[in-house]
């Protein structure tokens, strides 16, 4: 059974539990893990978005789950936003601490009108195509991935899905298309953003051209930019 809010945990190193230990700590081991912790290995659908510097998330983001950290990262950054404060300014009186939206925001998950699975799925689909806008999954790459999902366990509906999308072209459109709120424009914007850390010309050009289709502002996407950077920390390449 397809699990999309297993896989957004596992993406943004959520601990895994009964472990002790997180995603990005594991990814790089995928046949080890296979071996000595099966029951771990749900969590290597994290591969597909690299253990690269600038990847992992931090502090009180992991403790909330990675469906509910995008909507907290989200809200905060359009609150902030709404505030009329510069984006430093905002930051650096930021507590550190990230919430769940409240009760009534049309940032919580399960309000979302097409259901809380479906756009979880978007959302694993928008990060799966950011971590490909550098162009480095090639054909080898995407074999390699493939061959490290099928050893590491997860179930066969997550690696048929996990394989599509890495076969699939990047289909933009549809990303836009499946965010249906404003509230979901921000968070698809946001998922996007924690996948990378934009430092090639193809990566920044990937989140602006999202930016323009989504329609959002770019004091509102400096507020993502502050909000996202502030729970991010540097992860061994």
């Amino acid at each position: 059974m397809l699990d999309p809010k297993k896989i957004l945990d596992d993406f943004l190193g959520s601990n895994i539990p009964g472990v002790g230990t997180s995603v990005r700590d594991t990814a790089g081991k995928a046949t080890q893990l296979a071996k000595d912790n099966p029951l771990a290995t749900g969590a290597l659908a994290a591969i597909l978005l690299g253990t690269g510097t600038g990847r992992e998330v931090a502090g009180s983001a992991l403790k909330l789950g990675g469906l509910a950290a995008v909507a907290g990262l989200a809200y905060k950054a359009y609150q902030n936003y709404q505030s009329g404060k510069a984006p430093a300014e905002a930051t650096e009186a930021s507590t550190g601490e990230l919430a769940p939206p409240p009760d009534d925001s049309s940032f919580r998950p399960e309000t979302a009108p097409q259901g809380e699975h479906e756009f979880a799925l978007v959302l694993v689909r928008a990060m799966i195509a950011a971590a490909r806008a550098d162009g480095m999954v090639d054909e080898t790459e995407k074999a390699r991935i493939i061959e490290k999902l099928s050893l590491s366990g997860i179930n066969s509906d997550t690696q048929a899905f996990l394989a599509n999308e890495l076969n699939s072209p990047v289909d933009v459109d549809g990303l836009v298309a499946a965010a249906v709120t404003d509230a979901q424009k921000v968070e698809l914007y946001t998922a996007s953003r924690l996948a990378i850390d934009p430092q090639t010309r193809a990566e920044r050009g990937y989140l602006d051209l999202l930016a323009g289709r989504l329609k959002l502002p770019d004091n509102l996407i400096d507020h993502i930019e502050a909000t996202v950077a502030d729970v991010k920390v540097t992860s061994p390449a």
